[in-house]
Parts: C-alpha cells; sequence; structure tokens
C-alpha cells in the first residue's frame, strides 16, 4: 500500500472513530447522566456539574494530554491526535443524534460500544481522542512500580468515585458498565479475535508436540533447555505463539500426547516478527 493510500484510510478511520465516539455520547449516554472513563470521562463530568458545553471542555480538558503526546511520542502524532479531538468537539456541538432508547442498559452498554470502537478507530488511525492513554504512559514510565494499566485504573477509581458523588451511586454504577463496554470494544478493534497468545508447555513428550504444532498449526515453536526442579532432570521447554482461537487445538494436541502435560497460557500485548502469521497459501 502506498503512503497516500495508507493516509487517505488513516484519515477514513479516524473521521469514523470521531462519528461513532459522538453517537455513543450523544445518542446513548448524555441523556441518562452516564459517564465514560479517562479525559473524556472528567470533561462529560464538569459539563454536568457546571453546564458548560461538553464540545468545548474536551479539547480543553485533553490540551495538556496532547502536549505530553507532542514530547513523548512526536509532532506527527499530537497534530493528528488534535486534530481529531477538534473534530469530536465539532461534531458533537454540530451534528443531531437521536437519543437512541432510555433504557438504562442498553444505554450503558451499547453507548461505550461506539465510544470504544470511536477510540479503537482512532488509535488504528494513528490519533487518540482521549489523552489518558499519553499521560498513563508518561506516569508509567517514571515509576517502575506502577504499569499503563495500573495509572488508567487508578485514574478511573477517582473518575467513577466523584460520578457517584456528584450523580449519584447508580448512575456511577451504569458508568462503571460504560467504562467496560467501551474498553473491550477497544481491545477488540486493536487486537481483533486474532489478539496472540503464549502458551509454555513442559512434556516428557515435548518433541513429538514440538513437531506437530509446526506442522499441523504452521506456527513456530521456541526449546528452551531446563531443568526439572524437583529431580533435575534435563527437561525441554516449548514456547510458542498462536491466536486465542488456536489454544483449543494447541490444547487437544498436546492431550493426545501428553495428557499430563504442564501447560501454561498468558495473553501478549504485542507481537511482530516471527512465525506468527500463517504461510500464504499457493
Amino acid at each position: 500500500m502506498s503512503n497516500v493510500a495508507r493516509g487517505a484510510v488513516n484519515f477514513l478511520l479516524v473521521v469514523l472513530g470521531i462519528f461513532s465516539a459522538a453517537f455513543g455520547l450523544k445518542g446513548f449516554l448524555l441523556s441518562s447522566r452516564f459517564i465514560d472513563g479517562g479525559v473524556t470521562g472528567v470533561s462529560m463530568l464538569l459539563s454536568d456539574v457546571s453546564g458548560a458545553p461538553l464540545a468545548l471542555l474536551i479539547p480543553f480538558i485533553n490540551l495538556p494530554f496532547i502536549a505530553l503526546g507532542y514530547r513523548q511520542v512526536g509532532a506527527r502524532f499530537a497534530v493528528k491526535s488534535a486534530a481529531a479531538i477538534a473534530g469530536l468537539s465539532l461534531c458533537l456541538a454540530l451534528v443531531h443524534f437521536p437519543d437512541v432508547t432510555p433504557d438504562k442498559l442498553l444505554t450503558a452498554v451499547f453507548g461505550g460500544f461506539f465510544i470504544g470502537a470511536g477510540i479503537g478507530l482512532a488509535i488504528r488511525g494513528g490519533a487518540v481522542l482521549d489523552g489518558t492513554e499519553v499521560a498513563a504512559l508518561l506516569v508509567s514510565k517514571r515509576s517502575s512500580l506502577l504499569r499503563v494499566g495500573d495509572v488508567i485504573l487508578v485514574l478511573n477509581v477517582f473518575i467513577f468515585s466523584a460520578a457517584a458523588l456528584f450523580l449519584g451511586v447508580e448512575p456511577a454504577l451504569y458508568s462503571i458498565l460504560t467504562y467496560v463496554a467501551a474498553s473491550k470494544t477497544v481491545d477488540f478493534l486493536l487486537h481483533g479475535i486474532e489478539e496472540h497468545t503464549a502458551l509454555v508447555i513442559v512434556s516428557e513428550r515435548s518433541e513429538d508436540i514440538r513437531q506437530s504444532i509446526i506442522r499441523d498449526l504452521g506456527r513456530g515453536v521456541t526449546v528452551y533447555e531446563g531443568r526439572r526442579g524437583r529431580t533435575d532432570v534435563a527437561q525441554d521447554i516449548l514456547f510458542c505463539v498462536v491466536t486465542r482461537l488456536e489454544i483449543g487445538r494447541v490444547r487437544t494436541l498436546v492431550e493426545e500426547y501428553d495428557p499430563s502435560a504442564f501447560v501454561v497460557v498468558h495473553p501478549l500485548a504485542d507481537v511482530y516478527g516471527g512465525v506468527v502469521k500463517k504461510p500464504a497459501l499457493h
């Protein structure tokens, strides 16, 4: 794909993300006084309490985070994110969206879904609609004890606690549901159904299992030399990366050779290089 085509695709993704997020806000959440997490949630809470227009609060509160993004990520990212957030504000101010449903549960779930879809599409396009991740990245870099996810969690605990104080306990609980729906949607859009997972396999039949994974699944396998802790006997340890749809196949394959094998499964934040994708069929 050429640079022009890639730029056009990224632009389209950001525009779709803006309209999706705006629809989630105006079509679902605002009429029910539910909020999202992060900077968007802070803006919504301040708008509800003070009466200030949400379309003005979102870019104003995001400005410091855009500045951080400029320092931590680069000018290109900061400009694209600033344009995306400005586009979201204009969309909220100028575009009319119908109030879809009065049902609180549907409002929380689908409001979160459309906001999460908007954030995920914007990130796919190389921008952000919410500056929380930028702030969390900065804090985590300066603290060896906090990861990005931990920082976001702590920030949202304060946000939803404030929501319970100013909006009431019930709206705050529905807002947490909104945030969960949005987070899951973002994760799905960024990683998809092919989210990669790592497996560590310890078995006396490791060679048979290794060959079967390579032959039947088309995945690469790394072999570590290890020792059993109790007996001090040498033991090969297999490490492979598969999609979460293939976890069941690997487990079945391992059980065919060694029902007593020790298998550890854990998700991965990102994967690139190596034999991650299946070879194309000719």
